[in-house]
């Protein structure tokens, strides 16, 4: 299905391991292609498409991976603009501090956005 955009490296799909479903797909794979190039190709031509009666979503592991850095970077104070290429967390060089605090920061805005939602605003 993919191999017309290009040369495939590598093919990586996922099953469920555990569960009811187990041994059954979980809906996603990742692709590597030679080039870049030829992953942006096979990004545009297949995006979009129908496979089984449902529309596949094709991107770059790379971009979502930018926009989760994204967003954990908004929702602290301060929002942040991410240059490509510059900052650790974008080169994929995180470490294990930096990942301990955005999982304590996303808990504490959970448990923030929890509280608001059960106490009634005093006007």
């Amino acid at each position: 299905m993919f191999s017309p955009y290009g040369k495939i490296i590598s093919e990586d799909f996922l099953w469920h391991t555990r569960g009811p479903k187990r041994g059954e797909p979980r809906g996603f794979a990742f692709i590597q292609y030679s080039t870049k190039e030829e992953a942006k190709l096979a990004k545009e031509k297949m995006h979009g498409r129908l496979a089984c009666g449902r529309p596949l979503m094709v991107r770059l592991a790379s971009e979502k991976y930018l926009e989760e850095a994204a967003a954990q970077n908004s929702s602290k104070a301060g929002c942040k603009t991410i240059k490509s290429g510059t900052t650790s967390t974008i080169s994929g060089q995180v470490s294990r501090s930096a990942k301990i605090a955005a999982i304590k920061n996303k808990l504490k805005a959970l448990d923030e956005e929890r509280d608001g939602a059960k106490k009634p605003k005093a006007s």
